[in-house]
C-alpha cells in the first residue's frame, strides 16, 4: 500500500492492523443495584459506607459489572480496593446523577449517557436513564453493553413511565447499536408477569433473557400469571427478579450464556446483605465468524454508529465505492455486488467514485485522523483495490491507520461512526471468492 504522497513516508508513522482467523472466548459480566443512596434515604439494612467498601472489592471477581445507585458513596467503590482497568466517571450524588456506572477489564472507548425522557414522582428527582459502552473483547471483537435502571414502584403512572423508557431503549438500540451484538444488564424493574409492564418490547427486537433461556429451558413467564416472588430471591424456575440480563448476537459474533446466578455470597461478617438488590452474575463464550474479521476503528465518538457486518454477511461482493471529502471526509459508501447501496456521513465535499471490474476488489483503506471541535475525526481516507487504482480524499495528517487486508482476503464492508462528516472508520474483511 503506497498510493500516500511520497514525501511524507518518512515523517508518518506506519500502523498495520492485526488479523487472526475465527476466535472463541469467554468472559463474565455482573449486574448490581449497590443502592448507594445517603443512609437516610437507602432501603438497605446495612451501613451503606461499610457495605459499599466491601462491594468494591467484591465486583473484582468479574470481568465488566453494570452498577445502578452508584451516588453518594462511589469513591468508596472506586477507591477501596477494585481493580478494574477502565471505570467511567461518576455524574454525581442522589439528586443530581444517574446512579449507573461501568467498570471493566476490557477496554470501552467512551460512555454514552441518556437520560429518560418520561419519569413519575420521586423518580424525577434524579436523572435516571441508561448508558452504552462499546467494550473490546479483542481487535475487531465489540460489544454493546446497555446499564439501565428504569421507573419504580406498580401505580398507573409508574407503570406507564417505565414502558416509556423500555421503549425508549428500544428506539437507541435500533438508531445506535442496529446490527451490534449486545448485552442489556441493571435494573429493569420489570417483571415477565406483570401485565404493565412491556419488557417483551426487547425481546420483540431479537433479544433473550439469560434466565429464560438458562434456568426456564425457554420458557417466558407468562403475562398476568401470579409473580414469580421467592425469599430469599435465588436462581431458580419459580424466581423472578426485576435486576435482568438480555443479550443478542449479530452476523460476526455469536454470544451464548454459559451460566446464570443469582449470587448469594453478597454478606458481611455478620451475614448481612451488601444491598437490597442482589448481584446477578452470568458467563460468556463467544466466537466469531470464520468468514468475517473486523479491524478496530480509528477516530473520535461523535456522531452515530455504523457497521456492514449484516449486510457483508449476506452479500461480499463490491461493485463500487465512493468518498465524499474537501478539508475532511465527509462521506464514504458503496455498493455491493447486488446494487445495495450503504453511505455513512454527509453530503458535502467534492464526489469521487470507482467502479471495481471483473476480479478487482478492495485490498487496502488508509485512515488519516485530526482534531476537530474537542473530538477526532477522519480528516483523509484513501481506497486502494488489488488492481493498484485508488480513490482519496481530504488531508493528509501525521496520525494515519493502514488496514491491509490479508492475502486471499478482501475488504467488503465499513463500520465506524458518522454524523455530518466521518468521525471514525475501521473496516470488514471476507475471503476473495
Amino acid at each position: 500500500m503506497n498510493f500516500r504522497h511520497p514525501l511524507l513516508l518518512a515523517t508518518v508513522a506506519l500502523s498495520f492492523t492485526s488479523f487472526s482467523h475465527a476466535e472463541t472466548g469467554t468472559f463474565t459480566t455482573l449486574s448490581y443495584n449497590v443502592a448507594g443512596l445517603l443512609e437516610l434515604f437507602s432501603s438497605a439494612d446495612t451501613d451503606r459506607q461499610q457495605a459499599i467498601e466491601q462491594i468494591s472489592c467484591y465486583v473484582n471477581g468479574f470481568d465488566v459489572v453494570n452498577v445502578q445507585e452508584d451516588f453518594n458513596y462511589h469513591a468508596a467503590l472506586y477507591d477501596t480496593c477494585n481493580t478494574h482497568t477502565y471505570r467511567t466517571s461518576t455524574t454525581g450524588g442522589m439528586g443530581i446523577g444517574s446512579g449507573l456506572n461501568t467498570l471493566s477489564y476490557y477496554a470501552f472507548p467512551t460512555v454514552y449517557r441518556v437520560s429518560w425522557d418520561a419519569c413519575n414522582g420521586v423518580d424525577c428527582l434524579t436523572p435516571k436513564g441508561f448508558t452504552l459502552t462499546q467494550v473490546q473483547l479483542s481487535e475487531g471483537v465489540y460489544v454493546d453493553v446497555y446499564n439501565l435502571h428504569t421507573q419504580a414502584q406498580v401505580a398507573d403512572a409508574d407503570l406507564s413511565a417505565r414502558r416509556a423508557n423500555v421503549l425508549q431503549l428500544v428506539d437507541y438500540i435500533n438508531q445506535h447499536s442496529s446490527d451490534n451484538a449486545v448485552i442489556i444488564a441493571g435494573d429493569t424493574n420489570t417483571r415477565f408477569t406483570r401485565e404493565g409492564d412491556n419488557i417483551r418490547a426487547l425481546l420483540d427486537i431479537g433479544f433473550s433473557d439469560v434466565w429464560v433461556d438458562l434456568v426456564r429451558q425457554g420458557s417466558i413467564p407468562p403475562s398476568g400469571a401470579e409473580a414469580l416472588v421467592c425469599d430469599p430471591k435465588i436462581t431458580d424456575f419459580n424466581c423472578e427478579i426485576v435486576d435482568k440480563v438480555l443479550y443478542r448476537s449479530n452476523a460476526f459474533i455469536d454470544l451464548t450464556p454459559t451460566d446464570y446466578q443469582v449470587r448469594v455470597d453478597d454478606v458481611n461478617s455478620d451475614g448481612e446483605k451488601l444491598s437490597d438488590h442482589p448481584p446477578v452474575a452470568a458467563n460468556w463464550q463467544y466466537s466469531t465468524n470464520e468468514n468475517m474479521q473486523l479491524s478496530a476503528y480509528s477516530g473520535g465518538h461523535g456522531g452515530t454508529f455504523f457497521s456492514d457486518v449484516t449486510a457483508v454477511d449476506a452479500n461480499p461482493g463490491v461493485a463500487s465505492v465512493w468518498l465524499r471529502a474537501a478539508a475532511r471526509v465527509d462521506q464514504i459508501g458503496l455498493v455491493d455486488a447486488s446494487g445495495n447501496s450503504r453511505g455513512y456521513g454527509g453530503t458535502g465535499g467534492n464526489l469521487q467514485a470507482l467502479t471495481l471490474q471483473t476480479g478487482e476488489y478492495i485490498s487496502a483503506v488508509e485512515v488519516c485522523l485530526g482534531d476537530r471541535n474537542n473530538s477526532q475525526r477522519v480528516f483523509y481516507t484513501a481506497i486502494e483495490t488489488n488492481q493498484q487504482r485508488v480513490i482519496s480524499g481530504g488531508t493528509v495528517t501525521g496520525n494515519c491507520i493502514d488496514y491491509q487486508a490479508p492475502n486471499g482476503w478482501q475488504i467488503s464492508g465499513l463500520h465506524g461512526r458518522a454524523g455530518d462528516e466521518l468521525d471514525a472508520l475501521g473496516v470488514i474483511y471476507t475471503p476473495v471468492e
